[in-house]
């Protein structure tokens, strides 16, 4: 049926249609596989922009639903040419980058999570507009100024990553400054660079497996564009590379506030008295790389 969806969408959009789909779970963009890699991020460039596609994917990152119905694909996605991919957790960010989409003639695969739908506007004074506003595609946000740390979070992870930002200022006395990706293709790092000039350090945090992920690819440009301001690696903070556990196990699984503490003081700043429960030592990154987990 998703094949179907999604095929369809792509032959109204080539028609000069405009559409949003809605395939419940990212985990279903397996099943329309062919349609969204091959067909609706190609037919702009193959028709030398003669064809448009405005097509909006809409996809949620599941919570408590187990292995089939809890991932985050942002990599897959992010990784075929054509395709933009945004990834937005709060409400006032979701309805602009949402209109940006619907008023573009580009493909846009729109991921939402879950996780945070219960969530309210937390950072734009006066909530949500009702009118309609725009938001650029690849601009990331800075939710939270800092000096000492920068957190770059991708999706649902903001709200665990500002927690950790406040365990840092109240117990440390560190300040973090968390930047919001919201999209991930494209992505400015202009902020992102800026940032970690001031700071000398950053940790990319995600609930997608943390093998191959989009942190790791971003981790990897940020080496490149910032190696002379970096005081240690890009730290990087993703789910465990396995298959997503039963609801009672996901603290487990997914990243936590403490991780991120942890991984900060194991790996960029020792931080004094601070007593880990998950392992980042390199150590232990050998042996689960060894195991494939």
């Amino acid at each position: 049926s998703e094949s179907a969806i999604v095929g369809t969408a792509v032959g109204y959009g080539m028609a000069g249609g405009r559409v949003i789909v809605e395939l419940m779970y990212a985990d279903f963009i397996g099943c329309a596989g062919d349609e969204i890699f091959n067909q609706l991020s190609k037919w702009q460039s193959m028709s030398a922009g003669i064809l448009k596609m405005p097509v909006v994917v809409r996809v949620s990152v599941g919570s408590k639903y187990g292995a089939q119905h809890s991932q985050d694909w942002t990599a897959l996605t992010a990784h075929i040419p054509g395709l933009k991919v945004v990834f937005p957790a709060t409400p006032y960010d979701a309805k602009g980058l949402m209109c940006t989409a619907l008023n573009g003639t580009d493909p846009v695969i729109f991921f939402e999570s879950q996780r945070i739908y219960d969530k309210g506007e937390q950072f734009h004074e006066g909530g949500v507009p009702t009118d309609s506003y725009e938001l650029a595609i690849g601009e990331p946000d800075i939710k939270v100024a800092g000096s000492d740390v920068t957190i770059l979070s991708i999706g649902a992870v903001l709200y665990r990553a500002l927690e950790a930002a406040k365990i840092l200022k109240e117990k440390y006395n560190l300040t973090a400054e968390v930047i919001d990706a919201r999209s991930l293709v494209p992505f400015n790092y202009e902020k992102v660079v800026e940032s970690v000039k001031k700071t000398g350090r950053i940790i990319i945090v995600g609930d997608a497996c943390e093998r191959n992920s989009i942190m790791r690819d971003m981790a990897s440009n940020i080496t490149e564009m910032c190696f002379d301001y970096l005081d240690g690696p890009p730290v990087v903070v993703g789910s465990r590379n396995w298959i997503t556990p039963a609801y009672e196990l996901e603290k487990h699984f997914f990243p936590q506030p403490s991780w991120i503490l942890d991984a900060i003081h194991e790996k960029i700043l020792p931080l004094p008295g601070h007593v880990t429960t998950a392992n980042f030592t390199n150590l232990e990154k050998i042996e689960r790389a060894k195991k494939g987990i």
